[in-house]
């Protein structure tokens, strides 16, 4: 038996924190060590934090990563009889890589730079590293004074190499590599490597974790091997949540898995494998030992380590199933610890958000409700950091261990509904209980005072008075009424977000939350600076169809029954009078329905549709539609996706959750200056819809003239 005990984490670091992510990395050393590893394996880019991005290019940033590193090296215990591979940038040469550093007893093994750099979605990596073109090859890399004198090395190799250690040979591949088509396991593994590692950066997104699990058990099921695989965990100071869930198989199958939501800093998982299981199925597969024999050979770097338990105590860790949650679920837990991780490291004291009682906001409480009961969770199983952060944000004394959420809501949670002669009584009662079921501190306040002060100020330098068109007004007049209210609520929402913990007696500020979905954000369908401008926004990020499924599920699993009230109510804005035949309808007012804007959004971002291929496309999936109706429709979305994509330049920035945003400051880069009239492509639509008419005229007549034959 060759049984050898492997260490994984998943950490929650934060871009530029080097102190803290230190603190981080070596508590997971330690870990490691305690429970018995040979091998531990950080996420992608640990010391400084995945997200530093153009901090990349400062010199101070590399400086204060080998600072860190001197650190760990320094430490008699931390690299004393276990590999640490650490993830950190590197400048050879005066090229900046994003590296692995395995260290040993002191010393430097070797650095692992990344092969494959990730260029598309919400990753720019080529803007900071180059990636390692050399293939099978190492250079002599010298190391920094501070961290010569400490290693007693004067240089060490760089590059694409193998680590043998005295029982088995393992590499490293990082984050993107795994998802490219010909990924360096695959020739890795041919050269015998039998540990391949992982030491990524990998964001969370709707239904995104089946296709991670896929690719790691494709690459030890088809011939053997053990795949360890770690992961940045939580917010590091952007849109993105990264959802750990760090893992190891062995030959397709799972031995370990970490969670992929969780509130904990740090998080270690280990198992114990059996090198000769490796050996066995491949030794088996002669098709496999067929391509082994003529793989060109990697260069070798020796660690003196033997990984194999010594005292075979350590039995090998049984296979588990993969655990996988709900999109629905996905939706609650992601952006609730995504609002946790923002809200601590803020240095803030709580939330405040505009409650209307439709489905967005009343999703976004729920959200913020179940990030309070992660919370209460964590505390209640004694994790320090979380109890820590709790007494801090809500100026709490230091024995205070909450243990109820919705009286850490009253805490730190407060929600307004900000009403007007337009709103509803429905409305209104709906949100006030939701509040009282989360337990925020809720506030009605009525904006109908303000509103018409500006009105005032208007007719103060102009004879006109501006009137809603249900009372005979322009479009631009009841435009103008409508945006009006929905200023003065994002105004009085940061008026609010001051003042409230000053009305309570306490200390500090509050953020203010958005609730605006990512269907609304595609079609522009907001006022610019409304009271969907805000600090953060957690549902930016998702459809209007999914956040349905989510209000169904927290109405029914966690405690929050009047989110089952909003399911069936028409989605409205209330800016517009209500009268006996006339209520604001959302989807009226978009001219097109949610279902049509999650499809358009999918098809423009995922297909990379333009007007005239995506027409063309749904002209066949629509077949229950005149082709002139779908391009009538196709020419609406592009029409309104075209005026209000300025709004986009100013969008809240939005947890990063549904492939198709359209956020324009980093995921979706296209212009916000359109000619809106879309001539070439509009007019080729309307030649295709002529030709389609032709053709059917003419299908008919053929039909007619065979008819007649017979």
């Amino acid at each position: 038996m060759k049984h050898v005990t492997l260490a994984t984490c998943n950490l929650d670091q934060w871009s530029m924190d080097f102190k803290g992510n230190l603190e981080r990395i070596i508590e997971s050393i330690k870990i490691a060590k305690i429970k018995g590893a040979k091998y531990r394996l950080g996420p992608e880019l640990e010391v400084p934090g995945y997200g530093c991005e153009d901090h990349f290019l400062e010199q101070d940033t590399l400086l204060h990563c080998w600072q860190s590193l001197a650190v760990i090296l320094k430490d008699d215990y931390l690299t004393n009889d276990i590999i640490v591979d650490i993830g950190m940038p590197v400048l050879h040469k005066d090229v900046r890589y994003n590296c692995r550093v395995l260290l040993y007893n002191k010393r430097i093994v070797v650095i692992q730079p990344k092969k494959s750099l990730a260029m598309d979605g919400n990753y720019r990596e080529s803007r900071w590293f180059a990636a390692w073109a050399k293939p099978r090859t190492v250079e002599t890399f010298y190391l920094p004074l501070m961290i010569a004198e400490i290693s007693g090395q004067e240089s060490c190799l760089i590059g694409d190499a193998i680590v043998n250690t005295l029982d088995t040979a393992l590499s490293s591949e990082t984050c993107e590599e795994l998802f490219t088509p010909f990924s360096p396991h695959i020739e890795m593994s041919l050269d015998g490597v039998e540990i391949v590692t992982n030491g990524s950066g990998s964001h969370h997104q709707l239904r995104k974790l089946d296709q991670r699990v896929d690719l790691i058990r494709s690459a030890t099921s088809k011939s053997g091997g053990i795949y360890m695989y770690s992961n940045q965990q939580g917010c590091d100071g952007g849109r993105l949540y990264y959802d750990g869930c760090s893992m190891i198989m062995i030959n397709g199958e799972c031995v370990a898995q970490g969670s992929q939501f969780s509130l904990n800093d740090v998080e270690v998982i280990t198992a114990t494998v059996d090198l000769d299981d490796v050996r066995s199925v491949r030794a088996s597969f002669m098709s496999r030992c067929a391509q082994a024999t003529i793989t060109k050979e990697f260069p070798r770097v020796r660690c003196p380590i033997q990984l194999t338990n010594r005292d075979q105590t350590h039995p090998p860790s049984k296979i588990i199933h993969i655990k996988y949650i709900q999109p629905w679920e996905e939706i609650g837990y992601g952006p609730a610890c995504w609002l946790w991780d923002y809200l601590r490291r803020s240095g803030l004291n709580g939330y405040f958000l505009p409650l209307s009682g439709g489905a967005d906001s009343a999703a976004t409480a729920a959200i913020v409700a179940i990030m309070c009961q992660l919370v209460v969770l964590d505390c209640g199983k004694g994790v320090s950091q979380v109890i820590q952060d709790v007494r801090r944000i809500t100026n709490s004394s230091r024995d205070y261990i909450p243990n109820d959420p919705r009286e850490l809501a009253g805490r730190l949670f407060f929600t307004a509904y900000l009403g007007s002669q337009n709103s509803s009584q429905e409305t209104r009662d709906r949100a006030k209980l939701i509040a009282k079921e989360i337990g925020s501190v809720h506030k009605e306040v009525e904006i109908d005072a303000v509103t018409e002060a500006f009105n005032m100020a208007f007719a103060g330098v102009s004879q006109k008075s501006p009137k809603f068109k249900i009372h005979g007004g322009s479009n631009r007049e009841n435009l103008a009424l409508q945006n009006v209210q929905a200023r003065t609520r994002m105004v009085l929402s940061y008026h609010l977000a001051t003042l409230l913990l000053w009305e309570a007696g306490r200390e500090g500020n509050l953020l203010v939350l958005g609730s605006a979905n990512v269907d609304e954000s595609l079609r522009g369908y907001m006022t610019k600076y409304d009271c969907s401008s805000a600090d953060i926004n957690p549902i930016g990020g998702v459809s209007k169809i999914d956040l349905k499924i989510f209000l169904e599920w927290a109405g029914k699993e966690k405690g929050i029954p009047s989110l089952l009230s909003v399911l069936n109510a028409t989605p409205t804005a209330e800016l517009e009078p209500i009268t006996e035949n006339y209520t604001q309808s959302d989807e009226a007012d978009m001219g097109m329905t949610y279902a049509e804007l999650n499809q358009f959004g999918r098809l423009r971002k995922f297909n990379r549709c333009g007007p005239v291929s995506m027409f063309e496309r749904l002209v066949a999936e629509w077949s229950h539609l005149e082709p002139s109706i779908v391009a009538e429709k196709v020419k609406k979305f592009f029409y309104y996706y075209a005026i209000n994509r300025h709004k986009l330049t100013t969008l809240t920035p939005s947890y990063h959750c549904e492939g198709y945003s359209p956020d324009d400051n980093r995921y979706d880069h296209r212009p916000f200056l359109y000619n809106s009239k879309w001539d070439q492509q509009f007019a080729y639509i309307d030649k295709l819809v002529e030709n389609l008419k032709a053709k059917k005229v003419h299908t008919s007549i053929s039909a007619v003239t065979t008819a007649s034959a017979l």
